[in-house]
């Protein structure tokens, strides 16, 4: 998801992730093949912000596992049935340790606090703080903004991995563990761990539609982008002509388009033109 600054991306998040209801209309996501009216927050979304949300008063390990701990106890249990607590808090700090792993924390990692880390280590923990809940649908909101190239190139890596078990998943019969939904201003990193751009723009010709002022931000812009694989180059030629594209549709256009002339994705996928995850 691309947008210019005040176009309402975050606001959006916020309504997927149900902590700002809309005040007209309805949020409505699929879940296990059925539609759900998002009522308000639940454990089915997760988020990973730009400012990492880590605790500084736990270890790595004890962070991760802190929002299990929320989610399957209460406070009357650990405190009258602490055997059961205790064979419950150890499984929680594996199911911890497994999520740290799968974004290439080590071991030895897992004893040290937040501060102790570097911004790409601390941006890895707030990751697995949220697959830890097995979420199916993961939002990470400008996760990478405040990173150095190299380390964000290695972040969106580990997101394309994550792409690549949903692949698997699908190649298996399986439904995919998670839907990822990214908010960056970043253009090449979008099309390059996305397999669908979405624009979100205030620029567009509602004259058109008749309205007298803009009636805010809309879809203007949505369209698959490459699938790639974790390690495989980029096509900064294939890049350059979509992030083009972009531009000129989503960031002040010179001339604002009807909202619908690049909503496309629909179209393309009846057309067998998108790949990965979404192909048909």
């Amino acid at each position: 998801l691309v947008g210019p600054s005040g176009c309402g991306k975050s606001t959006l998040f916020n309504g997927i992730l149900g902590t700002h209801p809309p005040t007209s209309g309805r949020v409505i996501v699929g879940r296990n093949g059925q539609e759900h009216v998002v009522t308000g927050p639940n454990r089915n979304c997760g988020i990973v912000y730009q400012h990492y949300a880590l605790y500084p008063f736990l270890t790595v390990l004890e962070g991760v596992a802190f929002g299990l701990m929320l989610d399957e106890t209460s406070l009357p249990f650990r405190a009258f049935r602490p055997l059961a607590w205790r064979k419950l808090r150890s499984e929680h700090l594996d199911r911890a340790a497994a999520a740290l792993r799968r974004v290439h924390l080590s071991d030895a990692d897992f004893g040290k606090y937040a501060s102790e880390l570097s911004g790409g280590m601390q941006q890895r923990v707030a990751v697995a703080q949220a697959i830890v809940m097995r979420p199916q649908i993961l939002l990470l909101d400008e996760p990478f903004g405040a990173l150095d190239e190299a380390t964000r190139e290695s972040l969106q890596t580990m997101l394309l991995e994550f792409y690549e078990e949903n692949r698997q998943a699908i190649a298996r019969g399986e439904p995919p563990p998670h839907t990822m939904i990214i908010v960056t201003h970043e253009l090449t990193e979008a099309i390059y761990v996305a397999d669908r751009v979405l624009g979100l723009s205030q620029y567009w010709d509602w004259r058109a539609e008749g309205h007298a002022a803009c009636p805010g931000a809309t879809i203007v812009y949505d369209k698959p982008a490459p699938v790639y694989r974790p390690g495989e180059p980029k096509n900064y030629e294939q890049f350059a002509v979509q992030r083009r594209d972009i531009r000129e549709t989503v960031f002040e256009p010179p001339t604002p388009t009807p909202r619908g002339k690049h909503v496309t994705f629909w179209d393309d996928a009846r057309a067998g033109r998108v790949q990965g995850v979404i192909a048909p």
